[in-house]
């Protein structure tokens, strides 16, 4: 009866910490810096602590009126606000985004090849309502809701675009410099298996494609290819060689090598007489989009290729096309409102060209936008057009005055003079 009752016990001790390591129970040792000593550097940097710190993982949105209006975390929202945290020294939070990004991967209920979806369900994935079991095995839950009795996933969200993994392996590498030994092996293991993943999608074209769009089984590739994802992808296949060139040289080369070959389909992208990066291609991988100019594929050039010369003109462009009032559209066109995002990175750009005026003034708009939990939306007004649809859907896409977790995070960064993509 007695070595009965002792087994339970170890067996019940044995449930209690793998249960506490699958949830990644924290320790009751205080968190510092917390969210008000961050919100000190940057109210922006603060707003996202105080996210981490309520949800342990993925920080979904918008809030409204302190009420969680979406579910949905966005996958490249979720890596620019680690960046934004990393800088801010919130080395506690950062962990918990990127354990996040480390479960989901490992944890996809079909895919073991490395990819992350485009969002996944806000919180902590190894709680209770962020996982699920699937075929008997712990699985990530992705985002959804319930209608007329069946539950739906929507086209984008579960789909995999080769943009946000670049800034997944960008937010793993800035987490690993960050970390103890072993999380930080962790971290550049992961970030390896999404640059593997990533090989798999180069063109022989040049550049790299779009991604893979769909539902599970019935995904396809996306045969487009996006300027904007190329110059990410510049970045972070950077990154990663660093990150692993002193146990891994050939791995290194192999990264060095990817990087050059978006950055050789970016530099195609350019038109030395507009001064300016198209969009892209189109399907066939050599038809160029030209219908729509946006401006990240300018200002995140201008914050990736340090090595480039026409840094001036594209500023230039970007200023004489695309800005309204304090800051600038979507894209050149109808010029008809504020996307923050893109203002932040040009606030940016200003800074890295030492225009400290402007970028002074940038931020001053900037500053008009910060609500006083510490987020800003993603655009000064509703219904700011972007000249393309929403992937899957004849649906515009469009950026409303609605808080935003991606804009927010550029702003902090832009505030403490931080380009993480260098």
């Amino acid at each position: 009866m007695k070595n009965t009752g002792k087994k339970l016990k170890n067996s019940l001790c044995f449930l209690l910490i793998f249960l506490m390591a699958l949830t990644g129970c924290d320790s009751d040792t205080e968190i510092k810096p917390n969210a008000k000593e961050i919100a000190d550097i940057s109210p922006a940097a603060g707003f996202l602590a105080a996210q981490v710190e309520k949800t342990r993982g993925f920080i979904a949105g918008p809030i409204e009126n302190g009420q969680k209006v979406s579910d949905y975390a966005y996958v490249y929202d979720n890596a620019v606000a680690l960046m934004a945290l990393a800088e801010a020294g919130a080395d506690w939070h950062v962990q918990r985004l990127a354990d996040a990004f480390v479960f989901a991967q490992e944890h996809d209920r079909l895919f073991r090849d490395g990819r992350l979806r485009n969002a996944y369900t806000g919180g902590n994935p190894k709680s209770d309502s962020g996982r699920s079991i699937t075929g008997g095995k712990v699985t990530i839950r992705l985002p959804g809701f319930w209608e007329k009795g069946r539950w739906q996933e929507d086209y984008y969200m579960v789909s995999t675009s080769t943009g946000n993994m670049a800034w997944v392996m960008l937010a793993l590498c800035k987490a690993a410099e960050r970390a103890m030994p072993e999380k930080k092996e962790e971290y550049i293991q992961a970030a390896m298996r999404a640059a593997d993943f990533v090989l798999t999608l180069k063109d022989k074209k040049g550049g790299f494609t779009g991604g893979y769009e769909g539902w599970d089984e019935t995904q396809i590739k996306a045969r487009h290819k996006s300027t904007e994802h190329n110059i990410d992808l510049i970045s972070a296949f950077r990154c990663l060689a660093k990150a692993v060139a002193e146990k891994n040289a050939g791995k290194a080369e192999e990264y060095r090598a990817a990087a050059e070959h978006a950055k050789e389909f970016v530099l195609s992208m350019y038109d030395p007489k507009l001064h300016c990066f198209y969009a892209g291609t189109e399907a066939d991988g050599i038809t160029l989009s030209k219908g729509v100019y946006p401006l990240d594929t300018n200002s995140l050039a201008i914050l990736a290729l340090e090595e480039m010369k026409e840094k001036e003109e594209i500023i230039a462009f970007a200023e004489e096309n695309m800005m309204v009032g304090g800051g600038f559209d979507f894209s050149a066109g109808d010029l008809d409102g504020i996307w923050n995002e893109g203002t932040a990175q040009m606030a940016l750009c200003y800074h890295q060209l030492e225009k400290n005026e402007k970028y002074e003034a940038v931020l001053r708009y900037l500053k008009t936008q910060l609500s006083p939990d510490g987020s800003i939306p993603a655009a000064d007004r509703d219904g700011v057009s972007t000249g393309f649809t929403v992937s899957g859907a004849e649906v515009l896409w469009e950026y409303h005055n609605t808080q935003s977790i991606g804009a927010t995070a550029w702003y902090a960064l832009a505030k403490m003079k931080a380009n993480p993509l260098r």
